[in-house]
């Protein structure tokens, strides 16, 4: 799994944070996306496929490793 985030779609709803934190924090000044794990262990790819579904600015792409997200 390879995770992009555009952080000009993020409305800073922080809703993936809540759905996968190990993957997801928000900046402190604006609460835009960081991604804190490009890669993700196998575990955590329910958490972030939910946290790509749910995010109000479809911010979040999910790929596979070796193509665009």
């Amino acid at each position: 799994m390879k995770i992009t985030i555009d952080q000009d779609k993020c409305c800073g709803a922080g809703t993936c944070v809540l759905v996968a934190p190990d993957v997801f924090d928000q900046r402190d000044d604006d609460g835009i996306v960081i991604l804190l794990n490009e890669r993700p262990p196998a575990e955590l790819h329910p958490a972030v496929r939910e946290a790509a579904d749910v995010c109000p600015g479809a911010a979040i792409s999910v790929g596979s490793v070796g193509e665009d997200a």
